[in-house]
């Protein structure tokens, strides 16, 4: 087959503005060949390169004592005791779950498992963060029904537990679901590898799956709109096999761990062109692929399509030069093939041939680090701002009983039950608190400690007030993982936009970035990694801002794990924190007065602290029989959900609780409905009632006995 000529139309169906072009065709010293204008294509979309983001992105910490791999790496990795570490990464698979939802969300979820194990580290949890339109339209419910159902088949037949997430509806996900799929897992910190290729003349293998047509152009389909011809882009989403998963991971923990390999990397966005080009950059090396030795599952594949294809369960590893037998003999014993594909050479350059002839030679440094950047207008939609200075114009004449009956009915904040009862929660046999509560808990085998997991983000806040709704998700996520007893460490974010080109979105992007960068100073919580995706948009608009944060928090003791329901008759109930007159942006103004808009609550960082303090000091100290922060819906909601026990638990408890001298000064609305920061719901045994109010009034400033 003829590579098709180099025109206008082809650089803009790639993707590619004039100028970039331009550009490219400098660098080259020529016009570049079809598989070149592909793998441009690619790597410098904004799901590869972030050119839009890279500014906004080097202005979060990132660095810690705590911190053993920041951004850059496969995964994000922190420091635990006794020579552990944590690696773990959040992705967005949303495009994908728009036009084939099942396929969609099972090949988020496995890409992720497979940026965590590239790191030696097993995988021990999965969670997920997952935005829907209202359930009243059938588009949406079958979407919602494909995703969850795509998650729960792929981590349940890998073997990983699901431990927590979230799912929220609005109408702004009606034309563009959001997906995002976070992993975790656990390796002795000497065991770290990283994905950067050294040694020239060392041996790069394809290992796992074979290439098919599956995924061309995945990751610039990630980097556009969504418009209604987008259903015809089903064949560029991957096509999962979580069995072919299993064997791949085992395979690659083995290969990290025998030495015969130095470095490897998932074939994801991009599939073998970004490991391949990415790799040898990191390194500082130039590598040669012969494209017609990587195996292909369809006949007459071209080098184009060999490149760009997002096959799954692929890997590429760089082996020792001499150690390619061993290499294979470990791949072989997990059914699974490797095949040498190309070597590392000293010139810097990406070189690709096929049958003889070379078809791509682009430098390779410069191929990575020259992508362009840029720095888009930032301005707030006025639509907005009058938003937020307004108020409810209906009111409803409805009971606090009525209220929160309603509340607890609405799809956002009533029980998710149905979908984590999917997923497999207890694989491993490492499970201390299973979904349902604050946050997930998982035990490290042969250790006392544990590691707490949660996803969080309020769109609504961010929408409202960008920076204010950054702080807001670092600061609930910090709040869930603190109710277990753990200490917050560090995040991953995937932070899901509209389009960067429109200035009210950036605007959105920027400021939410900076509310997260300073809440996460403010915490100890570095950023250590994560995913931007932009061009969430559909012919209705851009998508609510969703920047979703995932927490990591060390649990220093797991058999003291606190969990989020009420567990004895007569316990002391206490409220953790001030509730303030603060309705807007609020799930009661929106659920019983149909309005969501006003100035949402504003988070104060050093309260933040003091209460971690609290949940945490209080956790290792054995006082609190649960714990659960109040967020959507409020103290009302928070109340009621302690009350009603937990996922696994066959009933739950009454609950007779006096809030007059907590809210002596708000409306009973607003005491049952606001939605404050920095607050929490604790019981103790009366007993231990006393020494509960001792230590708050030594850590935090606001406490009140509810019970």
């Amino acid at each position: 087959m003829t590579d098709p000529q180099i025109t206008p139309e082809l650089v803009h169906e790639h993707n590619l503005t004039s100028d970039e072009y331009a550009r490219i065709v400098a660098m080259l010293g020529r016009t570049p060949t079809f598989p070149e204008l592909g793998i441009f294509s690619a790597l410098w979309s904004e799901h590869c390169s972030y050119k839009h983001s890279r500014p906004i992105l080097k202005t979060f910490p990132t660095t810690g004592p705590q911190v053993v791999q920041g951004p850059g790496e496969n995964a994000g990795v922190l420091r635990l005791p006794n020579g552990w570490a944590v690696a773990f990464k959040i992705e967005s698979h949303n495009h994908p779950s728009a036009v084939e939802p099942y396929q969609g969300a099972a090949t988020g979820a496995g890409g992720i498992l497979r940026d965590v194990f590239t790191m030696g580290a097993r995988p021990v949890a999965l969670l997920n963060s997952l935005r829907f339109g209202p359930l009243d339209e059938a588009r949406n419910r079958y979407l919602f029904a494909g995703v969850v159902r795509g998650i729960g088949d792929y981590g349940n037949c890998v073997g990983v537990p699901t431990l927590g997430g979230e799912v929220d509806f609005a109408p702004g996900y009606s034309g563009n679901p959001l997906v995002n799929a976070m992993c975790v897992g656990v390796l002795k910190e000497k065991d770290l590898i990283k994905a950067a290729a050294h040694g020239v003349g060392n041996i790069l293998l394809a290992v796992g799956s074979s290439t098919g047509r599956d995924g061309i152009h995945g990751a610039s389909f990630a980097s556009e709109e969504l418009t209604h011809e987008s259903e015809q882009r089903r064949p560029q989403v991957q096509v999962g096999d979580p069995f072919t998963e299993k064997l791949l991971l085992e395979a690659s923990l083995e290969l990290i761990a025998s030495g015969h390999i130095v470095a490897i990397q998932d074939m994801g966005a991009a599939g073998l062109t970004s490991s391949s080009a990415e790799m040898a950059a990191r390194g500082g090396v130039g590598v040669e692929i012969d494209l017609s030795k990587v195996p292909t599952r369809e006949p007459g594949m071209t080098p184009y399509e060999i490149l760009l294809s997002e096959s799954q369960e692929r890997m590429l590893v760089v082996a020792r030069r001499d150690r390619i037998k061993e290499v294979q003999a470990i791949a072989t014993k997990w059914e699974l093939t490797a095949t040498p594909i190309g070597k590392l050479t000293g010139d810097g350059m990406y070189r690709c041939t096929w049958q003889g002839k070379v078809v791509v030679e682009i430098p390779g440094q410069k191929l990575v680090d020259d992508a362009p950047v840029y720095y888009p207008d930032a301005k707030e939609d006025p639509r907005i701002a009058e938003l937020r200075a307004a108020s409810p114009t209906h009111h409803a004449p409805r009971t606090p009983t009525d209220a929160l009956l309603q509340l607890l009915d609405a799809p956002s904040v009533a029980s998710k039950k149905w979908v984590f009862e999917q997923y497999d929660s207890t694989v491993q046999a490492s499970t201390v608190i299973p979904p349902g509560g604050d946050a997930g808990v998982v035990r490290v085998r042969h250790e006392d400690f544990g590691i707490a997991v949660k996803t969080d983000c309020n769109s609504r806040y961010v929408r409202l007030d960008p920076y204010e709704g950054g702080k807001a998700t670092v600061a609930e996520s910090a709040r869930n993982v603190a109710c277990t007893g753990a200490r917050p460490l560090g995040i991953t974010d995937c932070l899901n936009f509209g389009s960067p080109e429109r200035p009210a979105v950036f605007y959105q992007f920027r400021e939410a970035c900076r509310g997260i960068a300073d809440a996460c100073r403010a915490l100890g919580t570095p950023v250590t990694g994560g995913n931007v995706s932009f061009y969430n948009e559909s012919p209705t608009g851009a998508v609510d801002p969703t920047p979703v944060v995932g927490m990591i928090g060390l649990l220093a003791r797991a058999d003291r794990a606190v969990p989020s329901h009420a567990r004895a008759s007569g316990d002391a109930v206490f409220v953790l924190g001030e509730t303030r007159a603060e309705l807007g942006g609020s799930a009661y103004w929106e659920v019983c007065h149909d309005f969501t808009g006003g100035q949402p609550p504003r988070v104060n960082l050093e309260d933040e602290k003091r209460l971690i303090d609290l949940l945490v000091t209080g956790a290792e100290r054995g006082l609190f029989r649960s714990a659960h922060d109040c967020s959507h819906g409020g103290l009302g909601v928070a109340l009621a959900e302690v009350a009603m026990g937990g996922p696994y638990q066959e009933s739950g408890f009454g609950l007779d609780v006096d809030l007059t001298a907590h809210g002596a000064r708000l409306a009973a609305h607003e005491v049952l409905f606001s939605e404050s920061h920095g607050r929490a719901v604790v019981t103790c045994s009366p007993e231990r009632a006393g020494p509960v109010q001792a230590l708050a009034g030594r850590i935090a400033r606001h406490l009140s006995r509810a019970l």
